[in-house]
């Protein structure tokens, strides 16, 4: 499935050319900018089309971002990884731009993008030849063991440093994604089910701490058993499937076990890491967010993205 074996170790940097095979963002330097040392090749089906896709991550040159390349398109139009082409955000975030040709867009980026943010990626062209990312197995777990096979390699561009001086905050009901001026990165999440199984999970990371790769890629999507009906009549979740997917009924797990006990709330928080990273280079803060959603975490995004990039 993939190009090169996943063996993830680690390398001394040497300046300039070494690759680091670390497993978080804070195996590299905060002062450069970093791409992947080799391509990585990925084939799965899309969680909400059911068509399978193929995604290749490929080197890119400093200053070029995560970026999208419809593959199957004409003239292979680019879609940045930014939160201005943000298109929707029901169960997925999905990216859009405007070509000569029409529209383009690529659905379901967020697991990827964890994993890119999650291990350090800042530039590297993704393409694919379909309009949604694979699904794989519901998690970002393939994708960062996959970037840590091949490594990273520092390049010679700095990478821009911001810190968080106020408060940004959005909501909706009870609801809420926010950030916090801190000292260092950290992501904090919680939310509260009425299924006896999930209820009322809590969970914070912070990558100088423990790994992505560890604490955070692993944990899968999940879903309630009594709204599957209603999604797939809505032409969702039709790649969805027990594989891919945790499922829970007011009974319980439907296919367990869980790989970690709070694994829903693990995910969401995965999910706030791929949608924060389409303000590009994110600022130092602690993300906190509480029963939020992809259409909160973006919109917190867009405000993070008029202070990285005013005007």
């Amino acid at each position: 499935m993939k190009e090169a074996e996943v063996t993830p170790t680690t390398v001394t940097e040497t300046s300039g050319k070494t690759v680091a095979k670390g497993l978080s963002m804070d195996d590299r330097p905060t002062d450069r900018q970093c791409t992947i040392a080799q391509p990585i090749t990925c084939t799965g089906i899309g969680l909400h089309s059911g068509l399978t896709t193929t995604v290749r991550l490929v080197p890119a040159p400093n200053d070029t971002g995560r970026t999208f390349i419809r593959t199957d398109l004409p003239n292979t139009p680019a879609i940045p990884a930014k939160v201005a082409n943000v298109q929707q955000t029901v169960l997925s975030t999905e990216l859009i731009t405007e070509t000569a040709q029409g529209k383009a867009q690529v659905r379901t980026v967020e697991h990827l993008l964890a994993a890119l943010l999650g291990l350090g990626v800042d530039n590297v062209h993704i393409e694919i030849d379909g309009g949604e990312v694979p699904l794989l197995d519901g998690s970002a777990q393939d994708w960062a063991t996959a970037i840590a096979s091949v490594g990273i390699t520092i390049q010679t561009a700095p990478r821009p440093q911001w810190e968080l001086t106020e408060p940004l905050w959005v909501r909706q009901g009870d609801a809420f994604v926010a950030a916090l001026p801190a000292p260092e990165l950290r992501f904090s999440y919680g939310i509260d089910f009425d299924v006896p199984a999930i209820g009322n999970q809590w969970h914070s990371w912070s990558p100088s701490q423990t790994a992505f790769i560890q604490e955070i890629a692993p944990a899968r999507t999940f879903g309630l058993a009594h709204q599957i009906e209603h999604l797939q009549s809505a032409g969702l979740i039709k790649g969805g499937s027990l594989d891919n997917a945790l499922v829970c009924s007011q009974a319980g797990w439907l296919n367990p076990p869980l790989r970690f006990s709070n694994e829903p709330v693990r995910h969401k928080l995965l999910d706030l890491v791929g949608d924060l990273s389409l303000v590009g280079h994110l600022p130092t803060a602690h993300y906190l967010a509480y029963k939020a959603s992809h259409h909160l975490h973006t919109q917190l995004a867009q405000q993070l993205a008029t202070i990285v990039n005013p005007g």
